[in-house]
């Protein structure tokens, strides 16, 4: 049966809040990373967030995933925790911010580009605002110091592609109902990066107050709600749209400095500013009534 399109105040709102919030995760990462493993940090909030969404979803009176749901959330989880999320906790302790933005900015490209497979063919309107957002990005970013290590820049650029794909797997697989889709792609993820900071030998040393309180943040807003804000974008909108996110944050990130820590912008970057807002208005600007987006088949086990 065709999922009911939920109404445009509800998509409103959780695009917001994964543009706003999403928008400030870079600098809470770094935060983060000047007492803490990156593979470890991460692990750890997605592990934590997701059972607490997993426990409220319980208590709210949703089902547990059945096996089959319980393998893609893990498949789904862990391309976009480990290649996407865990690739940037990586590159952020060398790769300059602008880098960072530009190269993650991707993600909106590649998932247009591998939703063809699937089915979920962008407008022509949204093609356009796709490539305009990455100029924007790059227009924002160019003056900025690109530099960074190569092999965390090479991670940033397998990244976006591992994100797109794992959240259109998240949109396709059988997937638990609600909230819980969102919990258990979390636990997965985060515990497949956990493994990860096992196998690569990283420990946890003392922890700044700093760092803990960028942690907390992470964990509540980044993960908890800024990722189940994505989860609904993921099952009522389409891949652009819901992924437009990426060329918000750079925005976000550039209005706090500006705001809260003295920094300026030049011409070139009002420039960019400019065009990242006309692109994000071109993907998300509504295309009338199409079909409701089908939903994903739900296990029989």
């Amino acid at each position: 049966m065709a999922v009911k399109r939920p109404a445009n105040l509800a998509l409103v709102l959780a695009l917001l809040t994964v543009w706003i919030i999403w928008g400030s995760t870079y600098f809470a990462i770094r935060i983060t990373l000047e007492s803490m493993p990156p593979f470890g940090m991460a692990g750890g909030r997605l592990v934590t967030a997701g059972l607490v969404i997993l426990a409220i979803s319980k208590a709210r009176g949703l089902s547990l995933p059945t096996a089959v749901e319980w393998r893609g959330a893990v498949l789904a989880g862990a391309l976009m925790f480990v290649g996407g999320n865990g690739s940037v906790c990586y590159a952020e302790q060398t790769v300059s911010s602008g880098l960072v933005a530009i190269l993650v900015s991707a993600v909106t490209l590649w998932g247009a580009v591998l939703g063809l497979f699937w089915g979920d063919r962008p407008s022509g309107r949204q093609w356009i605002g796709i490539l305009l957002g990455l100029a924007g990005v790059v227009l924002l970013n160019f003056g900025g110091g690109l530099t960074g290590s190569p092999v965390a820049a090479v991670a940033l650029l397998l990244g976006s592609p591992a994100w797109a794909l794992g959240s259109i797997l998240g949109r396709r697989l059988p997937m638990a109902a609600g909230t819980m889709s969102s919990g258990a792609q979390m636990l997965g993820g985060g515990l497949c990066l956990c493994l990860v900071s096992l196998v690569s030998g990283e420990h946890l040393g003392p922890v700044s107050h700093a760092s803990a309180l960028a942690f907390v943040y992470l964990l509540v807003f980044g993960s908890i709600v800024g990722f189940t804000a994505y989860g609904y974008l993921l099952r009522h909108a389409s891949m652009p749209v819901a992924t437009s996110y990426a060329y918000v944050n750079p925005v976000v990130a550039v209005l706090l400095g500006t705001g809260f820590g003295g920094e300026h912008l030049d011409a070139q970057s009002w420039a960019g500013l400019a065009t990242l807002v006309l692109a994000v208005i071109l993907v998300t600007w509504p295309r009338g009534a199409p079909a409701p987006y089908p939903s994903a088949p739900r296990s029989q086990v």
